[in-house]
């Protein structure tokens, strides 16, 4: 066999590992084992046989960790669904937020704006008051009397003097109407100023009000997180504790299982054991002699030179599959299962792929193009010559991948990307059959 090769890239954290699958890998190798016992000849060793009070006890113990894994499972999603509200209500707080910092802004320049025609108010009324001043000074002399000289210019009578005494008496009169609306408008503006004043000050504090509802808001979310994912972290834990009471109650089943058939086997092996006996040395010497003719091959290969890639259960089947198209099939086993050439050929590429995280290319004797993707380690190196049922990689749990899974696809016509087929169909044709699709 090939040695392994040595990568430099970071390994992949694993995905999600479905536990039914996990435990459907056990029970394989369970059943493997149990085969194995069922063939073992009278003189061996007597196989471990668990009592009934291991087996209850087991039992027990698997469905105490599933009651407490789906209570669990219902802390978390009530605390996914809180988690849920708070982070709208954040949300929301947040908008209400920007709303309120908005409207204290527009407060803040209507205030400012408000002051400012205040000041142009008051200024219009200073301005009034030295105009009426110097007029006042130019054309009175004590109080009402016109008899300044300014008002005197000119006259050529008293008829005029008359006249004109009358005309600046109704421009003072006028020029103090004038300073009196002045005055009101300056009133109204301070009255306005105040206004925006206040309202200023009503916005700045519900924008106070809004940040601390915001910060509450936010708060709540970090410890609804928290809480998430305390719960999230203790079902983690409860489901390993769940797949570790079904493996063991499935080894002690497989164990009972296996005695049972051993004992079964014994009794049928102690009635022919001469007969075994001679039979297995003749197979024996048989094979040896077919070895060193160089006539020995693989013995699940088919006389096609064919071979399942993976032992496993079928997961998906090549096809259409929420609207793309799925072009292999899967088949699910635990990490580490042997994965096979399924015939004899040169390996074309081995390494990171898209999608596949890593992945293995072949292409047999026969021209089609065989692919391994998602492998958690492959064991050959591009260019390199292997043989139908040669171990050339493990199952995996790398790329696009939501549990440990052998990818395997068929490319009849020898490219490497496309032209893809159904692998069930093609490899049936060729002696291997793949259960679990059509």
């Amino acid at each position: 066999m090939s040695q392994r090769l040595l990568r430099t890239s970071p390994s992949r954290p694993p995905g999600r590992r479905r536990t039914s699958r996990a435990v459907a890998g056990v029970l394989a190798a369970v059943v493997a084992g149990a085969v194995l016992a069922a063939g073992v000849s009278p003189a061996a060793a007597d196989p471990e046989n668990p009592t009934d009070g291991e087996l209850v006890d087991a039992a027990t113990q698997q469905q105490a960790a599933a009651a407490e894994v789906g209570r669990i499972a219902a802390l978390v999603a009530d605390a996914e669904s809180r988690l849920e509200q708070v982070q709208v209500q954040a949300e929301a707080a947040g908008t209400a937020y920007l709303a309120a910092e908005e409207e204290r802004q527009l407060a803040e320049e209507a205030a400012v704006r408000a002051a400012a025609e205040l000041q142009v108010a008051v200024e219009a009324v200073a301005a009034s008051q030295l105009r009426i001043a110097d007029f006042s000074r130019d054309s009175y002399m004590n109080g009402s009397t016109l008899t300044s000289e300014m008002a005197l210019l000119d006259v050529e009578g008293p008829g005029e003097l008359v006249q004109k005494a009358a005309l600046l008496e109704y421009v003072a009169d006028h020029q103090v109407d004038v300073l009196g609306q002045l005055e009101g408008a300056q009133a109204r503006q301070a009255d306005a100023d105040d206004v925006a004043r206040t309202a200023r000050d009503e916005k700045s504090a519900a924008e106070g009000r809004a940040q601390a509802a915001k910060e509450a808001a936010e708060a709540q979310v970090a410890a609804q997180q928290a809480a998430y994912q305390q719960v999230s972290a203790q079902k983690a834990d409860l489901d390993r504790q769940l797949q570790d009471a079904q493996v063991h109650l499935l080894e002690l089943q497989g164990a009972r299982n296996a005695y049972e058939q051993w004992l079964a086997q014994k009794r049928a092996a102690e009635e022919a054991a001469a007969a075994a006996q001679r039979k297995a040395a003749a197979e024996a010497a048989a094979a040896a002699q077919a070895a060193r003719r160089g006539g020995g091959g693989t013995a699940a290969t088919s006389s096609a030179g064919y071979i399942r890639p993976a032992s496993g259960s079928t997961s998906s089947c090549f096809g259409s599959r929420w609207g793309v198209t799925h072009f292999g099939v899967d088949i699910a086993a635990p990490i580490g299962t042997p994965i096979y050439a399924a015939t004899a050929g040169t390996v074309q590429r081995a390494g990171p792929a898209t999608g596949f995280g890593l992945a293995v290319y072949i292409r047999g004797d026969d021209g089609a193009v065989t692919v391994y993707g998602h492998v958690n380690e492959y064991y050959v190196r591009a260019g390199e010559r292997v043989r139908a049922g040669a171990q050339i990689a493990e199952v995996g749990n790398r790329g696009q991948s939501t549990g440990p899974h052998l990818h395997f696809e068929v490319h009849p016509r020898g490219t490497m990307y496309s032209g893809q087929v159904d692998p069930v169909p093609w490899m049936r044709a060729r002696g291997v059959s793949i259960n679990g699709c059509g």
